[in-house]
């Protein structure tokens, strides 16, 4: 007689799952280069805008947070 419980199946090693845990991450990038990344986005988000004055520093952060979600250093803001 059967019990009503079923048997997960077994994890296989050649899942996609266990595939993307093996691949190594890419080299982080230095400082000088997401700084280089983060100048070349914050200049097109202000090119997008019409480059209107003021809105400087927010075109910055928001650059920084693209940038970094980008590159896996913190998560999307939403």
């Amino acid at each position: 007689m059967r019990s009503g419980r079923t048997k997960k199946p077994a994890k296989r090693p050649g899942t996609p799952l266990a595939a993307a845990k093996s691949v190594p991450s890419a080299p982080p990038v230095s400082a000088e280069e997401r700084a280089r990344m983060v100048a070349l986005a914050a200049y097109f988000r202000s090119q997008k805008r019409g480059f209107d004055p003021g809105r400087d520093l927010d075109d910055w952060l928001e650059a920084e947070a693209e940038v970094d979600a980008t590159l896996g250093l913190r998560p999307a803001r939403r």
